[in-house]
């Protein structure tokens, strides 16, 4: 599924750096970089998982999140299991595989993919989450990867479940295409509902492709977004420690380091 998204999103959009529909302004695009810019929350972050691909920078303020929702099932569930050693419980999803890569009394997996809504092998994230915790009340994470579905997902998801995902980590695919004025509205609607309800507090570019640059810009075609909701940041300062001593590279391939226009002014 997620190859044939690809290959569709490509061909619409005339591949990479071909843009056959209208340009995003770079005013524009630099304002929604801009708007991403990570905060030092007042909490230190520290690193879930395995030191690449599948581990990721979180918020230390995880006490007390009762459940955590990872839909996209990896090789590797170091993540998962991180989260189910400190007492929560973890729901995955993915309709390309049987199983997660490992088994843990608190892991439960459900053969679906998600998305906007609910329909033959998709669930939107609120049937999912409703589905596996009734009850309406408890914070929760959110760690999403789902190859370029991301979006659509969270556009569909009702303010009322973002608000309870306490911790949001999210890879989101495809960034070098913001350029195409059909795209940046649609991620530029996505990051921006967040963006209402929480704080972007990390930013790690997946190495295993080159960045695009243009017009002073620099983007990487997929990074790992970390969120924290905006009521338990103790401080909203710009934070300019990139790379973070716990950052460690996804592939072996030559490595990369956040541009500096995701992080640092003008």
């Amino acid at each position: 599924m997620a190859a044939i998204f690809k290959v569709g999103l490509i061909h619409l959009l005339g591949g990479f750096g071909k843009f056959p529909t209208r340009q995003t302004s770079p005013a524009a695009l630099r304002s929604l970089v801009e708007a991403l810019h990570p905060v030092d929350s007042g909490r230190p972050l520290m690193r879930l998982g395995p030191a690449g691909d599948g581990g990721y920078l979180v918020p230390d303020d995880l006490d007390g999140i009762e459940a955590c929702f990872s839909p996209g099932v990896s090789t590797v569930s170091g993540f998962e299991r991180g989260c189910a050693e400190r007492g929560m419980q973890v729901f995955m999803a993915d309709a390309s595989v049987d199983g997660p890569a490992e088994q843990h009394p608190r892991f439960h997996f459900s053969k679906k993919y998600i998305g906007a809504w609910s329909s033959g092998e998709f669930l939107s994230l609120d049937a999912w989450v409703q589905a596996s915790l009734p009850s309406p009340a408890g914070d929760l994470l959110l760690q999403i990867d789902i190859e370029g579905f991301e979006y659509e997902a969270l556009l569909a998801a009702s303010g009322q479940l973002l608000r309870r995902f306490r911790v949001i980590v999210a890879e989101f695919h495809e960034l070098d295409q913001l350029w195409s004025r059909p795209f940046f509205d649609l991620a530029g609607r996505t990051f921006g509902k967040l963006l209402d309800t929480h704080a972007c507090v990390h930013i790690h570019p997946n190495n295993r492709s080159g960045s695009l640059r243009k017009a002073g810009l620099e983007i990487p075609p997929t990074m790992e977004f970390t969120f924290l909701r905006r009521d338990r940041c103790l401080r909203t300062t710009p934070r300019s420690d990139f790379p973070h001593a716990l950052d460690a590279d996804n592939t072996d391939r030559r490595p990369m380091v956040l541009p500096a226009c995701w992080h640092s002014p003008g």
